[in-house]
């Protein structure tokens, strides 16, 4: 499967806003956009953006936030959820990204780690397809057009570093958008912590040899679309679209393929705070705006066509405030059903060692509810449980490794 998706993944080079550069070059006389893209459409403010007072307000709140950040996350999380939700300042998000994902905590306890890892030399097999991969990332970004320029030198070194910090895993093609953008706001040593946090932490399993997780998590994401959208579930299983086909490139790359570049920064910010639930709200949302009528859907009879709609949103739609005010609607369900997927189909798995992460925020205080026709059953009904049998006792999801995050839906 890995080799599927590298190959699927070298076929389309496309990033968030084109790749026509590695055909004709970038034009010395293009402007770049304000995040770094050559010929983009973000050099003014658009309609949506908010206006700079409310910029500068929010942006004096994460100052103050991440000025007492252990008080802000031990009294406060609730808080920090809600303005990441609206949207990090993006003069702040090379200060709040490691703070939130523990890269911060990860690099004061492993002081020079990074240092010798990318003094160290890379193992021959990673460096070769590492180095192949290289210009395929957002070719148009200012940072990445030389191949001798300091992204590009950059994203080596910390890719390289990855595969000797987890030699087992070694390199996957997914890692490098990811890494890249990370690289856009961060320095290396911070860019190569948050991609250890995101891979170990936030998503474990996904980036390994055989991707185990992302299997897993294509059967959660097929059971909340049966459930919120059933007849999009059903054309997709009429047509034969199934999630392989279109879910690694979006969880693997966290949507940096698949959304303009505003709105991959604007999903980060919760994907950082909240945990993988975000992913999986990401995909419904696309799903919905894809597929959500019946009129689209008679318009993609089979597999291809249903594919192409997938990856032909009208851009309206996915522009960042537009798209995140819908992905913030709730789902009716959608915490029960993913709660009782990950509870049978991930009990017993392997708890993956991770790094300690010292501020943890406390539990919402909430009463608990106790409704008699519930009794004795779990998730509304949906997964009977055994008699006497616990539901605290029971092994966490491969995922609950992200154990100060709010990973409820």
């Amino acid at each position: 499967m890995a080799r599927a998706l590298g190959e699927d993944l070298a076929q389309d080079d496309s990033s968030s806003l084109g790749s026509d550069s590695e055909l004709n070059g970038p034009s010395p006389y293009r402007q770049a956009d304000r995040y770094g893209f050559i010929g983009g459409s973000s050099a003014e403010p658009g309609p949506d953006r908010p206006p700079a007072d409310l910029i500068r307000q929010r942006e004096m709140k994460w100052v103050d936030m991440t000025s007492h950040w252990e008080k802000t996350m031990s009294r406060r999380y609730k808080k920090v959820k809600i303005q990441c939700r609206k949207g990090i300042p993006s003069a702040l998000r090379a200060r709040c990204w490691p703070l939130l994902c523990g890269a911060r905590v990860c690099q004061k306890n492993s002081p020079g780690t990074y240092q010798e890892l990318a003094d160290a030399r890379g193992d021959p097999q990673w460096m070769e397809a590492i180095s192949r991969d290289l210009h395929r990332q957002f070719p148009l970004h200012e940072m990445f057009v030389s191949p001798q320029g300091h992204g590009q030198q950059g994203l080596l070194q910390v890719l390289k570093a990855y595969t000797l910090y987890r030699p087992e895993q070694g390199y996957c093609q997914a890692q490098g958008p990811v890494a890249a953008v990370l690289l856009m706001h961060l320095p290396p040593e911070e860019a190569f912590w948050c991609l250890v946090q995101i891979c170990e932490l936030y998503l474990p399993g996904y980036y390994g040899p055989h991707m185990e997780a992302v299997r897993l998590d294509a059967d959660v994401f097929m059971a909340l679309l049966r459930r919120l959208l059933p007849r999009v579930h059903q054309h997709l299983q009429r047509a034969g679209v199934g999630p392989l086909l279109y879910l690694p490139e979006w969880f693997l790359c966290l949507f940096t393929r698949s959304l303009p570049f505003p709105t991959v920064l604007r999903v980060w910010d919760a994907f950082l705070s909240e945990g993988a639930k975000v992913l999986f709200r990401v995909g419904l949302t696309l799903m919905r705006l894809a597929l959500g009528t019946a009129e689209q859907r008679r318009a993609c009879p089979g597999l291809l066509e249903t594919l192409g709609a997938l990856r032909a949103i009208a851009p309206s739609q996915l522009q960042e405030e537009i798209f995140m005010s819908q992905l913030q609607a709730r789902l009716p369900g959608a915490q029960a059903i993913f709660e009782a997927q990950q509870l049978a189909g991930t009990r017993g798995s392997p708890k993956p060692e991770l790094p300690q992460i010292v501020v943890q925020p406390p539990e919402e205080s909430r009463p608990p509810r106790r409704k008699p026709q519930t009794r004795g059953k779990t998730f509304h009904g949906l997964l009977p449980r055994a008699r006497g049998a616990s539901l605290e006792g029971a092994p966490r999801a491969h995922r609950s490794s992200v154990s100060f995050l709010d990973t409820r839906f």
